[in-house]
């Protein structure tokens, strides 16, 4: 079980009391969860995303350690660019798509 990460920019007050429930808020719209199950994040990325699908306002950002991924971080996106890292000769970089 990963450390989990959410980042939140100009959303509504709902995500923040939802966040809050499941993961602790260390910042304004910075939500962490050291071991937060892949079920569990599963769910909270479709109730981010059924909501953001509605609502259309903001960004959310989800990065969690995924050893089958590059940099071994996965990250998701809503409301921003996706975005990939990629390995550049040994050199981790954020690459939008």
């Amino acid at each position: 079980m990963p450390l989990t990460m959410v980042v939140t920019r100009d959303v509504e007050p709902r995500y923040r009391g939802f966040l809050s429930s499941v993961m602790l808020e260390v910042s304004a719209g910075v939500y962490v969860a050291p071991e937060l199950s892949t079920g569990v994040r599963a769910r909270v990325w479709k109730v981010l995303s059924g909501w953001h699908e509605v609502l259309r306002r903001g960004a959310i950002v989800m990065v969690w350690r995924d050893t089958a991924a590059p940099g071994r971080l996965r990250i998701e996106t809503l409301g921003e660019p996706s975005k990939k890292i990629v390995d550049a000769d040994g050199v981790l970089i954020v690459k939008r798509e």
